[in-house]
């Protein structure tokens, strides 16, 4: 009897740990990454170590940010990357030299991105098709501006992301800040709620009087923002331009927010949790080269290690129902 009462303790126990388990899996990878790495490396676990670490991932992280507003109103935006290497094209050749021109062309840019959220919404149109389209009219504006990589960041975009804050390595400072920003606004706001609602439950929204119309158009600049964001850093990091340098942005930022714990039934995400799955898979590809996983190889181990973590939660989540 006893035995019996202990083991459904036990089973009780985990199915109350399961649900924070299932949302803490990506940050247990992260950190399970993190030790391999300095086991292998100890030099690494030093400002400097995590600043050459995690640099590349700031520009994805936005990335990845813009695409969970996306999948929040159950679409998928496969235009992501394109749009973010025709940014650094656009910083590359404009904002040093005509600041006003490449400000111009982003507030377009955003503007072009609410226009079609408003076309897939009025037109009932899937997203998946219209902005695989916008992916090509992309890639093909920004290889009309610069065919071939070239382009000079401003000293100052450089210099910022060059910088190193006084107690945190930038890329973890603005990892931090990203997170509890898009925490604030979407997860903990009346706001937010209703923007999870305008993907959730649409009909509730427009009853409550809210214009899903003008939330959907309004979500998709945000999204188009947050995609300048991660073009500038990119250049910032790369010191020029290039259409091609991102088109591995849309899968990554897909695999982030859904590693994350979002799910693409819409109203389902998280900020904080898309973060650190951006973090997570940008540092995949940096465990990987410390273990001499051969470049061509990479991918597919990146693809691996997503695998695993989502299963996990699968698995967690069965045990939670």
């Amino acid at each position: 009897m006893a035995d019996t009462l202990i083991a459904r303790q036990n089973q009780g126990l985990g199915k109350r740990l399961a649900p924070t388990l299932q949302l803490g899996l990506p940050a247990i990878a992260l950190v399970a990454m993190l030790a391999v790495i300095f086991w292998i490396r100890p030099a690494a676990m030093s400002y400097f170590g995590f600043t050459l670490l995690f640099k590349l991932a700031v520009p994805v992280m936005f990335a990845s940010l813009a695409q969970m507003l996306v999948i929040m109103l159950g679409d998928i935006d496969l235009s992501v990357g394109s749009f973010v290497g025709f940014i650094t094209c656009v910083t590359a050749l404009y904002l040093d030299s005509s600041p006003m021109l490449a400000v111009a062309i982003y507030a377009l840019s955003i503007l072009v991105y609410a226009a079609v959220g408003l076309l897939i919404h009025i037109r009932q149109l899937p997203s998946i098709i219209v902005t695989l389209g916008m992916s090509f009219i992309w890639l093909g504006v920004a290889i009309i501006l610069l065919p071939a990589p070239g382009g000079a960041a401003p000293s100052w975009l450089s210099g910022f992301m060059g910088w190193r804050p006084p107690l945190l390595p930038l890329p973890i400072l603005l990892s931090i800040v990203a997170a509890l920003i898009g925490h604030f606004v979407i997860s903990r706001s009346s706001f937010g709620a209703v923007l999870r609602g305008a993907g959730g439950n649409p009909r509730a929204i427009e009853r409550a009087g809210w214009s899903v119309t003008l939330i959907r158009a309004a979500i998709y600049a945000a999204a188009g923002a947050l995609g300048v964001i991660a073009g500038l850093t990119l250049t910032g990091l790369t010191t020029s331009g290039d259409p091609n340098v991102a088109p591995a942005y849309t899968l990554l930022g897909v695999g982030a927010v859904i590693l994350g714990g979002g799910a693409f039934t819409g109203g389902i995400v998280s900020p904080i949790g898309t973060v650190i799955g951006a973090l997570t898979l940008a540092l995949a590809g940096s465990l990987l080269s410390f273990l001499q996983v051969p470049p061509t190889w990479q991918i597919g181990a990146q693809g691996g290690i997503l695998f695993l973590v989502l299963a996990g939660r699968i698995l967690l989540a069965e045990k939670t129902s």
